[in-house]
């Protein structure tokens, strides 16, 4: 490895609700190592298995400058708070007020850790290296498991009171829908209509074995759309970044899945708001896959461990 790019190292860990995914390495395109943990119900065996894996690859590859994660949430972004670097309410079994911060602080206690939502984390890496390169103002949403919502307004990461809840804004319902929704807060609200398991409990099988034609498809798509028109509506962004393994859409396809979402968009926008990005041929610049792929979350992470940092 030159001199630069040890100098420059860093880790990250995205921390999922599925899995944690760990790497060590400068940029997307330079990975020196990676692997990934299954959460499960024990926060701090987890983090001590991350820990003495960054460890370990710091004795191969060199010391790290600083660290990232990006983790699901709610969690506590207030360094005056007491249960800063925390997860708080989150209904995963056994990661309700888990420490995450700390429990890593205390393996790296010399570096700087940068520590912000997945999706943030996520928004903040398509910014430097994907999809919303040059952008000032956009938003970045994953629909998986859970659904997240994070980005940037005049080049600053989205936060407030804590952070953007996006996946939790009230739903309509659709005439004759009598789907009560999946979340265990507020039943139909985006995520508990438009998840992986919202889609599974609805259809009763996985999304990604459902047939392209299976009216499933159809509530999704539609919720999904509105929830977009929400957030152009509220956060006027540039450009809405659409990621998480949902949007793959299984047999259905991305390609069709993204094309029909724009289509539901543009009929519940109903022309309301006139820019040339919301037109059927703009719109297909507007709502986009994230330029990074599955690895979106990860590169967060690690462009957390950057801005945590500073100039190298």
């Amino acid at each position: 490895m030159n001199k630069k790019r040890k100098s420059s190292l860093v880790g990250a860990v995205e921390a999922g609700g599925t899995k944690f995914v760990c790497a060590v390495g400068t940029g997307p395109n330079e990975f020196l190592a990676r692997t990934q943990f299954p959460t499960g119900r024990s926060p701090a065996r987890l983090l001590e298995k991350v820990a003495a894996w960054l460890k370990e690859r710091e004795r191969e590859h060199g010391a790290l400058t600083a660290l990232g994660v990006a983790s699901f949430g709610p969690v506590d972004l207030d360094k005056a708070s007491p249960t800063y670097g925390h997860i708080t309410t989150t209904p995963k079994p056994g990661w309700k007020n888990a420490e995450i911060v700390g429990a890593l602080r205390r393996a790296f206690p010399h570096i700087p850790i940068g520590f912000d939502t997945d999706v943030n984390g996520a928004a903040l890496g398509e910014r430097r290296w994907g999809a919303a390169r040059g952008l000032d103002d956009f938003v970045y949403v994953t629909v998986g498991t859970g659904i997240g919502g994070g980005g940037m307004a005049r080049g600053k990461l989205l936060h407030g009171l804590v952070h953007p809840e996006m996946g939790h804004i009230a739903m309509p319902r659709l005439p004759g829908d009598p789907f009560e929704g999946v979340c265990p807060f507020h039943g139909r609200c985006w995520e508990g209509l438009c998840s992986g398991p919202a889609i599974a409990r609805r259809a009763g099988q996985a999304a990604e074995s459902l047939p392209p034609d299976h009216p499933a498809w159809d509530y999704a798509i539609y919720y999904m759309a509105s929830a977009l028109v929400s957030l152009t509506c509220v956060l006027s962004p540039k450009r809405i970044i659409l990621g998480g393994s949902v949007r793959k859409a299984g047999r259905l396809g991305e390609q069709r899945f993204f094309e029909r979402v724009r289509k539901s968009f543009r009929e519940i926008m109903a022309g309301y708001i006139a820019s040339p990005a919301l037109t059927e041929n703009g719109l297909a610049n507007f709502i986009v896959p994230p330029g990074l792929g599955d690895n979106a979350g990860v590169c967060g992470a690690m462009a957390l461990a950057r801005a945590a940092r500073g100039p190298a």
